[in-house]
């Protein structure tokens, strides 16, 4: 068991969430009891997941997409305040990390792509306001990508939407982890590498084609599992805790 303020403080210093531009509230956004003996992990905020954590008896959520943004409307009421609300009630604490979980080095999303697909990193790769939210890779070995969709697939349980365009052989990757748009494919287009993962599928099939590059959309969901599974390892291995995660698709 350990106190919420221990939990807060080690998750707040090892994301670093303080040196992270977001437009996410990232941290603690709801306190709930001052001891934690269990932890659910999970990839988004919402009251299916909030319901989950009750049925496990879980005493903290950890989540990629909180209830908090910069930009939308804080008030508590309507949805907003029965989803606080049903939390408060039932002692549960809520802790959101966004692009900090992205970006991590060891437990981020996209470094645990790279790893998934056995790729190394390489050089940073992504940027929002100044700062690397990811990674390029590199492969020992080539793979096709048939057999990246596999793995996907598999691993992630994720429905991919691939563009083949490019190269036969991949030796070099970008990776950029939920909604990785326009921005992400021109830089990794620019990036000289063979082929580029993320999970929406946006509207850029014409451009793939004509760049002769390759891409893979396999799901905003399924592509941000991958860290929160992650982190929730790494709590587990470190503190007297149970932790869980649960799997709440959304097919998007």
């Amino acid at each position: 068991m350990q106190t919420l303020n221990e939990l807060v403080n080690f998750l707040d210093n090892y994301l670093d969430i303080k040196n992270v531009k977001d437009a996410s509230f990232n941290g603690l956004q709801v306190q709930g009891r001052k001891n934690i003996k269990k932890i659910m992990f999970a990839v988004t905020a919402g009251m299916e997941t909030f319901k989950k954590a009750v049925d496990i008896q879980a005493d903290m959520i950890v989540v990629h997409h909180g209830l908090f943004w910069k930009g939308v409307n804080p008030n508590l009421t309507s949805y907003n305040f029965d989803r606080v609300d049903f939390l408060i009630k039932n002692n549960i604490s809520l802790y959101a990390s966004h692009l900090p979980l992205d970006k991590h080095p060891e437990v981020g999303n996209n470094v645990q792509l790279l790893k998934l697909l056995g790729f190394n990193i390489d050089k940073p790769f992504a940027f929002y306001d100044g700062q690397n939210i990811s990674f390029t890779g590199k492969a020992d070995e080539p793979k096709t990508i048939q057999k990246i969709r596999e793995i996907l697939e598999e691993e992630l349980g994720a429905t991919c939407k691939v563009l083949p365009f490019g190269k036969k052989e991949i030796k070099t990757m970008a990776v950029c982890s939920g909604g990785g748009g326009y921005p992400q494919l021109t830089e990794a287009i620019n990036a000289d590498v063979d082929f580029y993962l993320t999970g929406d599928s946006t509207e850029f099939y014409h451009v793939v084609k004509d760049a002769k590059f390759n891409v893979i959309c396999a799901g905003h969901h399924a592509t941000e599992t991958v860290g929160v599974k992650a982190l929730a390892d790494l709590i587990k291995d470190k503190f007297d805790i149970a932790t869980e995660f649960m799997d709440i698709p959304t097919g998007l």
